[in-house]
């Protein structure tokens, strides 16, 4: 029994779990089963290109492991997507690549490196997002339902003219009805009231919110 090889797995995925817990914690598509299992198959074929071929001088044992790297990319590929103006699940893909290196490193024997390398992806999910949350600025996506243009145009400018930076605007009409729908992504400034728009948004009668995330 290849005790060294099966506790090198078992480490990928403890490993990997706590990266997962994170994810799944914050509600993400690839969570905690996505991180384990990737963890796991990239330990696996780290294994395999090692050990699967015995002693022969005759095979390149990088690349099964070389394959991993490029081939995790279609997985972190599917957690990205472009929605309502906003690109979302980089920060899920890169934790998917990172968890992948982390089984790499475990499946090699690097346990050390490996809980390093899971300490830092930790940090930079948890602690960066703290400090970025407290004193960075975050974008709001902000779906309204108005009666005519002006009402549109005039939440556009109130929202610039209390500090909102204005990522994205789209105004269209709504089908078999009267009034448009106003899609704005705003990007709250360092210093502003995060939810100073929701005054903005009640302040005319005229407007109806759709949506807030």
């Amino acid at each position: 029994m290849d005790w060294d090889l099966i506790l090198r797995l078992t480490v990928a995925c403890v490993l990997a779990t706590i990266v997962g817990y994170d994810r799944e914690y914050r509600a993400k598509d690839a969570g905690l089963k996505t991180h384990f299992l990737v963890a796991l198959g990239s330990a696996l074929f780290m294994i395999i290109s090692r050990y699967g071929f015995g002693d022969s001088t005759q095979v390149d044992f990088s690349r099964v492991a070389a394959q991993v790297v490029s081939g995790i990319g279609f997985i972190g590929a599917g957690t990205i997507i472009f929605q309502k103006q906003v690109v979302r699940g980089l920060t899920t893909a890169a934790s998917l690549w990172a968890t992948s290196g982390i089984g790499m490193a475990a499946g090699a024997g690097l346990y050390a490196i490996a809980a390093a390398a899971t300490l830092l992806t930790m940090i930079g999910l948890e602690a960066f997002g703290y400090i970025f949350k407290k004193f960075g600025a975050r974008r709001i996506y902000i779906s309204i339902l108005v009666n005519d243009k002006p009402t549109a145009q005039s939440v556009y400018f109130e929202l610039k003219k209390v500090g909102y930076q204005i990522l994205s605007y789209d105004l269209s009409r709504l089908d078999k009805a009267d009034g448009y729908r106003v899609a704005i992504v705003v990007r709250s400034l360092v210093g502003n009231d995060e939810e100073g728009f929701i005054e903005v948004l009640h302040t005319n009668p005229d407007i109806t919110v759709e949506q807030v995330e």
